[in-house]
């Protein structure tokens, strides 16, 4: 087996990175310099849902997994990029988007949602990215996926003061079906390939509700 075009789908953990509203920032502080130490050691202050990470299912339900009981398989797995990028600002990707999604998906297939809302990482701009429909989201788990990604920070809408939102249907929805969910994507466009093999494979914090990723997709031939 050879692995072909192997390409990044995270963004880069740096002190200042853009965080959902209200999340703990990001910072580094040394720990061990060579100079005192003899060996450098970081500090890293963070949450979990910093960067491209994943959420399990308890993110959202208290009585659903952490992380660390979730199978491996959720994080990695045959994918299939949907296109949606038609969709605008703040607008719902719906069941008639994902219609060639839904026709190439089976069980245990990962979904990312390609809308180009990366572009648009690290600006205000950013929070006003598609979301994903909660029928949408039902047809998905219909269909036997468990995993669905995105390259915005939210797969549900992000409200804020001119846009309260429904709340967070779809993060319950994926919740309930023991699902992950994996945001901050980035760098979709570059898979060019109808059947990526995509890694989501988290850090492996215990008891947690989720955690950073260094997410990649990669054809096998």
């Amino acid at each position: 087996m050879a692995i072909l075009d192997l390409i990044d789908l995270s963004v880069p953990l740096r002190e200042g990175i853009q965080t959902y509203p209200g999340d703990p920032q990001l910072a580094f502080s040394p720990h061990s310099t060579v100079g005192r130490d003899g060996f450098n050691l970081l500090n890293v202050h963070m949450g979990t849902q910093t960067g491209t990470h994943v959420d399990a299912p308890f993110h959202f339900e208290d009585d659903a997994p952490t992380l660390d009981a979730l199978p491996l398989s959720r994080f990695l797995g045959p994918g299939v990029v949907a296109d949606v990028r038609e969709v605008g600002a703040r607008n719902p990707v719906t069941r008639k988007h994902l219609a060639g999604a839904l026709a190439a998906v089976r069980p245990g297939t990962i979904v990312l949602l390609h809308t180009g809302w990366s572009r648009h990482f690290g600006t205000e701009r950013y929070f006003d990215h598609p979301y994903l429909d909660a029928d949408a989201c039902r047809a998905l788990l219909d269909a036997g996926v468990r995993t669905i990604g995105i390259d915005a920070i939210n797969l549900d809408e992000t409200p804020d003061d001119d846009h309260p939102g429904v709340g967070f249907p779809v993060h319950h929805l994926i919740a309930q079906a023991a699902g992950v969910i994996c945001e901050n994507l980035t760098n979709l466009g570059a898979i060019r390939s109808a059947h990526p093999t995509v890694s989501l494979l988290p850090i492996a914090f215990a008891g947690t509700d989720g955690a950073p990723v260094r997410a990649v997709a990669y054809e096998e031939r």
